[in-house]
């Protein structure tokens, strides 16, 4: 059964339980969920309410959890890993790019043309989180899942066909690697937050964005740009995600409500959120595609280009985290192997 009609039947469950008169126990804990989007957005909308309500439902209502879409807590989006840390927030979710070098061996499943889709690379990713991670680099945080989007693609004022299309262009990238990755390749990088690309495109600080399809209609980029350039069967590139509580608030949960916190979330959340968020492109996709917009697909003969623009980065990343004390290469090679066997 899928983490999807899990969390339904027990929603619908609780409800019944209401319904039929049963008293609930009292509430015990109240959890701020924090994150960047606003609460329309696919990502909170299909995967961050569900696990909320989800977790709400299965401790007969002793967890509430209260949702701030936006930074409604305060901050911007690169400090929401702190946030949770010291307990401004309970439970986070932001890119884990946003914060640059922190969490370095994430990367591996950031590299270009190395994802399948979102659900088998993130069911890798997780498994790759437990063996590598837990302990180092998210030592301070109680994981709750982790994730990628679907394929990367360039959302653009011009069209972007070749890589030598890309030189001068002002591009929004994600994290440390794609803006590396796209500086090699000729474009001007701008990073900023998600959040800040609208704005950034109707102003002329930027000429493109790199983001998923999934999250251009909460963001409008369909209509602040007219072309999108696409290499199918293929990933350009993607980002990784980080859902996180503070983990002195989880210790203080009484046993069974860790319980409920650890079931609803691990292996097969991320595989679902991974699944839901790819899912969502095609609103995205349908929605450009209404609007009369240019959709570049790339052909063989162009995707072989762009890789082997976008080759030299991984020897790059190898040394930049060999450098820092990590076995750069033996975590590469684990990250693409893990997505191949994950992979259906």
């Amino acid at each position: 059964m899928s983490f999807m009609q899990t969390a339904l039947r027990g929603i619908a469950a609780a409800a019944l339980i209401a319904g039929t008169g049963t008293v609930a126990m009292a509430q015990e804990v109240t959890l701020k969920l924090h994150q960047f989007l606003p609460a329309q957005a696919s990502v909170p909308k299909q995967i961050l309410d569900v696990w909320a309500d989800k977790v709400e439902a299965d401790s007969d209502g002793r967890i509430k959890i209260d949702r701030y879409p936006s930074m409604q807590l305060g901050g911007r989006p690169p400090e929401l890993v702190d946030q949770v840390i010291d307990g401004v927030a309970d439970i986070i979710w932001t890119v884990t790019g946003y914060t640059p070098g922190r969490f370095p061996s994430s990367e591996a499943f950031e590299m270009p043309f190395v994802m399948t889709n979102g659900e088998d690379t993130s069911r890798a990713y997780w498994q790759y989180v437990e063996k590598n991670m837990l302990d180092t680099e998210f030592a301070d945080l109680k994981m709750l899942g982790v994730w990628v989007h679907g394929p990367g693609l360039i959302h653009s004022k011009d069209p972007i066909t070749s890589v030598a299309d890309l030189n001068g262009v002002k591009l929004r990238a994600p994290t440390r690697v794609t803006n590396k990755m796209f500086t090699d390749m000729g474009a001007t990088t701008v990073g900023m937050p998600v959040p800040a690309v609208p704005e950034a495109l109707s102003k002329g600080v930027i000429d493109a964005t790199v983001i998923p399809w999934e999250v251009t209609t909460a963001l409008k980029v369909s209509e602040l740009v007219g072309n999108h350039t696409t290499w199918p069967n293929n990933a350009l590139y993607t980002t990784t995600f980080i859902w996180a509580m503070n983990k002195d608030k989880y210790a203080a949960l009484p046993d069974d409500l860790k319980k409920v916190i650890d079931d609803n979330s691990g292996e097969e959340f991320s595989a679902f959120a991974g699944k839901t968020m790819q899912a969502a492109d095609q609103q995205g996709f349908d929605f450009a595609k209404e609007r009369g917009n240019n959709i570049i697909d790339l052909n063989e003969d162009q995707i072989a280009e762009w890789k082997a623009a976008a080759a030299p980065i991984e020897a790059w990343w190898v040394e930049e985290v060999t450098k820092a004390g990590l076995d750069g290469q033996a975590l590469l090679d684990e990250a693409k192997a893990l997505i191949q066997e994950n992979t259906k």
